[in-house]
């Protein structure tokens, strides 16, 4: 099989086109009044990091719209960490390099809203007490330095219909986590611990 290449920043453009001006400028470094409300009202985003050989990682964060992202200034964001399976992969990259893009989503919208910046690991700070869900108090925030802030045009949601119930099909062609778990992580556990595992005790237990 023959594959074209594209080996070089004038052979994309050739093929793409340039970037229009509106394209080009509408990068900030500051957040606006309506960046603040984006991310008051986003429940969900995804963080991608890489570590100094350049090894990616993109992790999912989910909070209730509001207790996501913690506005510190104009500049500065928090975002705080939860329990999970304790890989902490995306936190090992910020230690070894620091930046880091992040995409915030609001369900139904088709725009998003992009964050570039430069983050840090903080343990501690006055914010967390804003950042408290549940009454869990988070133990680790990533904290973001913001480089740039813009919003995203809303074509990759129109062209996957991600919204749409209609092409909604959760239980079709892939088995259900329970099965997968049971197939590729956890062969010494029976599917039925399994959907007991994923069930309510899963649910009790995303804050602590």
């Amino acid at each position: 099989m023959t594959w074209t290449e594209i080996s070089s920043e004038a052979e994309l453009t050739a093929l793409l086109g340039e970037p229009t001006a509106a394209a080009l400028g509408k990068e900030r470094s500051a957040l606006a009044d309506v960046d603040r409300a984006w991310l008051a009202a986003s429940p969900f985003c995804v963080v991608a990091t890489a570590d100094a050989a350049g090894n990616l990682d993109v992790s999912p964060k989910g909070d209730p719209a509001g207790l996501l992202a913690h506005v510190v200034d104009d500049t500065t964001i928090a975002i705080a960490e939860r329990p999970g399976n304790r890989r902490a992969d995306g936190y090992r990259n910020i230690l070894s390099n620091p930046h880091v893009g992040l995409s915030f989503l609001i369900p139904g919208r088709g725009d998003t809203l992009r964050i570039n910046g430069r983050a840090r690991l903080v343990s501690d700070a006055p914010f967390f007490d804003a950042m408290v869900v549940k009454g869990h108090r988070p133990l680790l925030a990533v904290v973001v330095e913001i480089d740039t802030v813009f919003f995203h045009c809303a074509k990759a949601f129109l062209r996957s219909q991600l919204w749409d119930p209609e092409t909604w099909d959760p239980d079709g062609v892939v088995p259900r986590r329970a099965v997968i778990s049971h197939r590729m992580e956890k062969k010494d556990k029976s599917v039925a611990e399994l959907d007991a595992y994923y069930g309510e005790s899963y649910l009790k237990g995303l804050y602590g």
